[in-house]
């Protein structure tokens, strides 16, 4: 590239700056502007701007910075150009502050200005200078422009304000496929999954446009609801739009399908990639774990060495899966490799891995020392680890002080009171049980409530625990004893350890049947062909009484029974799980 002579004028300059622009050329870029300072040649507006993006797409923004605070005058591109580098290297203070500096100093924010300085008022702590911009945009009529829209819904959305980006949405006199992707992608992100579809189909029916990132946040939400039918009907939607490929979309179908529990489908959406970044070996893993197939996680893992590189996510899905699988040795002889060789990628989620794999082997000692002595500090997340495992191993000295541990740290999280009050419970301390309870009550914490949830025919049937309001109550209830007294000719007893009252026998058989999760199998059973998988997710951990129901009933019933809890995914066929009984 040839720098301007000792003559050159304004044409000469704005070539060698576009240059400079085009090639990222940085070194190239300085000598040009230092001949301009040297020649004490004073650029106009346009060239001064010209130099402004130079160094901000060169990653040079103080030097931008300085070429704006010295030009004589500035237009609305000038201000606009150094606020995007600010907002688009999440320097979002000083994008704000520059943004502010242009409206005292008189000039008038177009469209691209508003859109990008909203980019920087995304989140809980921007939410103020969001609603400040936003009060800007109504008084200058911008609000309802579409580009400027779509950013305030955004803005909206990653602030977690899901009913302001709705009304803005709602709002906009058209919609592009940035917009409608971005209020499905607000619900999807706050867990409104069932919304997020449903507003999909709307938009889709009013003739939406669609691109890979539309429906990758679908598939996302669909990955939330483990609607094995709609993500079906979506990919079959995804091949008939003939979408070039992108990898980020089949990360996603492969992530959907394996929590849908159809891992078939996911490898076979994997092998078929003709390339894979570490985050789709990293989606094949974890699916591999959540189902507790640890041996095929090793296996996957020890390929993916020939194509990729392992990033942190990996050795927490090899760590995690080695945890569901039960491969105890595997995975402490796994992290020793990884402390010693890869020390750097290691995060508390690792040890936390490690520490609820010894936690569910019943080395609750070591467990406990292992957390003592890890280089980062504890989490509330692994102390609740180590609770669970007490709770499964029956071990009341180590859950006191455990529960103790994470009562002072999260004396609002009702599920520690309540695990400790199981842990008393099954050692028949009722006394114990009782002050927890009254502490409870004392603290106002509120136990989340338990519920299953199925979609037959499209439709979500949702179960709380001992159900009064379902439509179909006195069926479900008729068809539970008929069940319950089948699965017991067939050797199944209640485990009453699993009723967290001192009550007698029977009335503990009782309300061990209102359990969401057998209420919603029931209902599966009442309601599917013969040959069909009753497929049944739920917010918390599966109780060891109704995995051994569902166990029962496939047995019994001859049906494959597919269910999803807090964790992981139990496949049940023929009285067998495969988890190995080991969750």
């Amino acid at each position: 590239m040839t720098l301007p002579g000792a003559g050159a004028r304004f044409h000469d300059y704005e070539a060698a700056i576009t240059a400079c622009i085009e090639r990222r050329a940085l070194r190239e870029g300085r000598q040009v502007h230092a001949r301009m300072i040297k020649a004490r040649y004073r650029p106009a507006v346009f060239l001064g701007t010209r130099l402004v993006t130079m160094y901000v797409q060169c990653g040079a923004l103080e030097d931008a910075r300085n070429v704006l605070d010295r030009m004589p005058e500035r237009s609305v591109v000038s201000w606009t150009t150094m606020i995007s580098g600010y907002s688009q290297t999440e320097r979002h203070v000083e994008a704000l502050e520059l943004f502010i500096k242009m409206l005292r100093d008189g000039s008038i924010p177009n469209e691209y200005t508003l859109s990008t300085v909203l980019t920087s008022c995304s989140g809980p702590q921007s939410i103020h200078q969001g609603k400040q911009v936003h009060s800007l945009l109504v008084k200058t009529n911008f609000e309802s422009h579409m580009f400027v829209g779509s950013s305030l819904l955004d803005m909206y959305a990653k602030s977690e304000n899901i009913q302001e980006a709705r009304r803005v949405f709602d709002m906009l006199p058209e919609r592009d496929v940035v917009s409608c992707t971005a209020i499905i992608s607000a619900y999807a992100h706050q867990g409104l999954d069932e919304k997020a579809l449903d507003l999909f189909r709307q938009l889709y029916s009013e003739g939406m446009q669609c691109n890979h990132v539309t429906f990758t946040t679908l598939v996302t939400a669909l990955s939330g609801l483990a609607s094995l039918d709609y993500g079906k009907q979506v990919h079959a939607l995804i091949l008939r739009k003939e979408l070039p490929f992108f990898v980020a979309l089949q990360n996603s179908l492969i992530d959907m399908y394996s929590k849908c529990g159809k891992l078939l489908y996911s490898r076979r959406v994997f092998d078929n990639m003709p390339e894979r970044s570490v985050v789709s070996w990293n989606a094949m893993l974890m699916g591999y774990g959540r189902h507790g197939l640890g041996n095929e996680v090793v296996r996957l893992f020890k390929d993916l060495h020939k194509e990729v590189k392992p990033d942190s996510v990996t050795l927490l899905a090899v760590l995690s899966g080695c945890s569901h699988g039960g491969l105890v040795d595997e995975g402490l002889d796994m992290f020793d490799i990884i402390v010693k060789e890869q020390s750097a990628l290691l995060h508390t989620g690792h040890y936390g891995c490690v520490i609820d794999l010894l936690g569910r082997s019943g080395r609750l000692e070591k467990a406990l020392n292992l957390i003592e002595n890890m280089p980062f500090e504890s989490t509330p997340s692994i102390w609740g680890s180590l609770l669970g495992a007490c709770r499964v191993h029956a071990n009341v000295h180590v859950g006191e002080l455990v529960a103790q541990k994470l009562m002072e740290m999260e004396p609002e999280n009702a599920g520690n009171y309540v695990i400790l009050s199981n842990i008393y419970a099954a050692a028949g301390m009722w006394k114990d049980v009782f002050k927890v309870r009254k502490l409870m009550l004392e603290k106002a914490v509120i136990k989340e409530p338990g519920q299953s949830w199925i979609i037959l025919d499209k439709v979500i049937h949702t179960f709380h625990s001992s159900e009064r309001f379902h439509p179909s109550k006195k069926d479900i209830d008729a068809k539970i004893k008929e069940i319950f007294v089948d699965i017991k000719a067939a050797g199944f007893v209640p485990d009453l350890s699993c009723v967290l009252h001192d009550v007698d026998d029977e009335q503990k058989e009782r309300m061990l049947l209102g359990h969401s999760e057998k209420l919603a199998i029931t209902f599966g059973l009442m309601n599917t062909p013969p040959g069909l998988t009753i497929r049944v997710m739920k917010n918390l951990r599966i109780c060891v009484d109704c995995h051994n129901f569902a166990k029962f009933v496939s047995k019994v019933y001859g049906r494959e029974i597919s269910l999803r809890d807090k964790n992981r995914f139990h496949l049940l066929t023929h009285g067998n799980c495969t988890c190995g009984d080991y969750w």
